[in-house]
């Protein structure tokens, strides 16, 4: 495992930003465990990654109440997940891998607000914990399993 990834973003917009460069480089069967409090920025990241998958990101809302929401127009399929309303059991009653495994829905990238709700999770992910303070954000990268490219995801 790399190193963990600092990243200081100045506001909602550098987010969003962050979000378009990933989403032009991610590829197919990307997990995104996507950690942080209330305001934190997860859905204006989820945002722009859609958006680098060539989606209208103001169609993206965090689908709190839905559970997932499926973008099926963009480069590769966007899965955005929001499990903030569920315990461990329900978020596992969700059989999320059908979607990591691409067995059931077509493989693309896949966005999980609030991951801390799951009890198993993929083999490999990339996992970025936001934090605020105010308008300042800073992001924690972490990767698990191979194949992350970390210098062409967050190029300097």
């Amino acid at each position: 495992m790399a190193p963990p990834l600092q990243i200081s973003l100045a506001n909602a917009e550098a987010t969003h930003a962050l979000g378009l460069q990933l989403g032009q480089h991610l590829e197919a069967y990307s997990v995104l465990l996507l950690e942080g409090d209330l305001g934190s920025g997860k859905t204006s990241l989820s945002q722009g990654i859609g958006a680098g998958l060539g989606l209208d990101a103001r169609e993206i809302a965090s689908p709190t109440f839905t559970l997932i929401a499926e973008y099926l127009d963009g480069r590769l399929p966007f899965y955005h997940l929001d499990l903030y309303r569920l315990d461990a059991p329900g978020a596992d009653q969700l059989h999320l891998e059908s979607y990591w495994e691409g067995e059931e829905v077509e493989p693309g990238v896949m966005a999980i607000e609030w991951p801390e709700r799951l009890t198993y999770l993929p083999d490999r992910y990339l996992h970025i914990q936001l934090h605020h303070r105010g308008e300042a954000r800073e992001a924690t990268v972490t990767t698990q399993g191979t194949g992350w490219d970390l210098a062409l995801l967050f190029p300097t």
